[in-house]
């Protein structure tokens, strides 16, 4: 049975967040609001939680998830920043914004068995999502609540799965409704950063 987490949307208590990333130090897939809706997220060696994010979402076995940083240093422990890739994060960052970058020269061993020439980041503009990264201590992949034949699964609007969680997810980390994604996708892996994909929230780079 998965764990309903209730958390104030604006001031997380501390005792709600350390439980969450109690489930996820144990290895739990978790569902944790953001600044674009629910997401699932997990640590990097929680193998069996990547497994069952994978079922859940039908995904190829190889899918680049996406990895949640609190700052642009942890971010750039990922992924290269030139100059003009770092004033564009900094520009943007925290936001609802997915980031692919080319991977650092020293990756996690997570990212290095997968020989990644690229990842995607981002920095999340969330008072809950905040909070559980600062309590994990680690940067968390994650991944959108996008579930094949559930079309009607709103993944901004907390009521709309709260009592039916998909199997293999551990835990609800619920404050509520938030905002409803999705992010907007900039690619940053060529010489000029370009948007891949238009989010929720109006977006230019210059």
């Amino acid at each position: 049975m998965s764990e309903r987490i209730h958390v104030h949307p604006v001031n997380p208590q501390p005792r709600q967040i350390e439980r969450a990333a109690a489930l996820l130090h144990a290895g739990n897939l978790g569902l944790c609001p953001s600044d674009a809706g629910y997401a699932l997220v997990w640590r990097m060696d929680a193998r069996q939680a990547e497994e069952n994010a994978v079922r859940l979402r039908a995904l190829d076995t190889k899918h680049p998830f996406t990895v949640f940083c609190t700052s642009l240093t942890a971010a750039s422990r990922l992924g290269r920043l030139d100059d003009q890739t770092f004033r564009v994060l900094r520009r943007l960052c925290p936001g609802p914004y997915t980031f692919i970058l080319p991977a650092a020269a020293e990756l996690p061993r997570r990212f290095k068995q997968a020989k990644r020439r690229a990842v995607g980041v981002r920095i999340p503009d969330h008072p809950v999502t905040k909070a559980l990264l600062e309590a994990v201590g680690e940067p968390l992949l994650t991944t959108t609540l996008s579930l094949p034949g559930h079309d009607d699964l709103s993944s901004h609007e907390a009521e709309t799965f709260a009592d039916r969680l998909p199997w293999g997810v551990g835990f609800l980390l619920d404050c509520g409704d938030c905002e409803p994604g999705p992010t907007s996708v900039i690619d940053c892996t060529e010489a000029e950063p370009s948007i891949v994909r238009v989010g929720y929230r109006p977006l230019a780079l210059d």
